[in-house]
C-alpha cells in the first residue's frame, strides 16, 4: 500500500525559530506493478491469435479418368507467367494460330484483362489457363491464383508444360528465352 512516511523537525530551535515539519514521502510501485501484470495476462489470454490464412486448391484426381468435352479455343484465356513480373496472355486462338500475344503486369492491368476476356463469353463457359515458364517464380503463381479468386474466376487449370508452339510463341513474339 502507499505510506507516507513523516519524521523529523518541528519544535523550537536555536533562537526562538519555528520551523515547518519536514514530511518526506514515499509511494510503493508493488500494488501497480502487480495490476500492470493483471492486465497484460488478461489482454494476452482475451485476444484471438491471428490465424494464418491460406487459400483451397482443389486438383483432379489423376489416377481417375472422365470424359468431358473438348474446350472451344474461343472460351480460353492462356495465360503465360514470364519473368520481371510479367504475364503474357493469349485469348480466343490456340498458339499454333498465330495470336496476338498480349503483355500485362500483375494487379489492376492483369484483373482488368481478365475481367474483359470473361465479358466476352458467358462467366460460365470462361476458361483460365495458367502456364508458369522456367523464368517465372512461385511468387507469380500465387499472385495469379490471388487475381482468379478476386475475379472470381471458377474454371481453370495449371499446367506446367509448354506446347511446342507455344515455345515458338513466346521465343518469337515475346523474346522470352525458354
Amino acid at each position: 500500500m502507499a505510506e507516507i512516511n513523516t519524521g523529523g523537525g518541528g519544535g523550537k530551535h536555536d533562537g526562538g525559530k519555528v520551523r515547518s515539519k519536514k514530511v518526506s514521502t514515499r509511494v510503493d510501485m508493488t500494488p501497480m506493478v502487480d495490476l500492470g501484470f493483471l492486465l497484460i495476462t488478461f489482454f494476452i489470454l482475451a485476444t484471438t491469435l491471428s490465424k494464418p490464412s491460406s487459400m483451397t486448391y482443389n486438383a483432379p484426381d489423376k489416377t481417375k479418368t472422365e470424359e468431358t468435352e473438348p474446350l472451344k479455343a474461343s472460351n480460353v484465356m492462356t495465360i503465360f507467367l514470364g519473368d520481371n513480373n510479367k504475364v503474357y496472355y493469349i485469348f480466343g486462338k490456340a498458339a499454333n494460330e498465330d495470336p496476338e500475344v498480349k503483355t500485362v503486369g500483375y494487379g489492376y492491368e492483369l484483373r482488368k484483362a481478365i475481367q474483359d476476356n470473361t465479358r466476352k463469353v458467358s462467366a460460365d463457359k470462361f476458361v483460365a489457363v495458367i502456364k508458369p515458364t522456367k523464368k517465372s517464380n512461385y511468387k507469380n503463381l500465387v499472385d495469379m491464383l490471388d487475381e482468379m479468386a478476386i475475379t472470381k474466376t471458377q474454371r481453370l487449370a495449371v499446367v506446367d508444360e509448354l506446347t511446342d508452339s507455344e515455345k515458338v510463341l513466346l521465343k518469337d513474339k515475346v523474346k522470352l528465352e525458354i
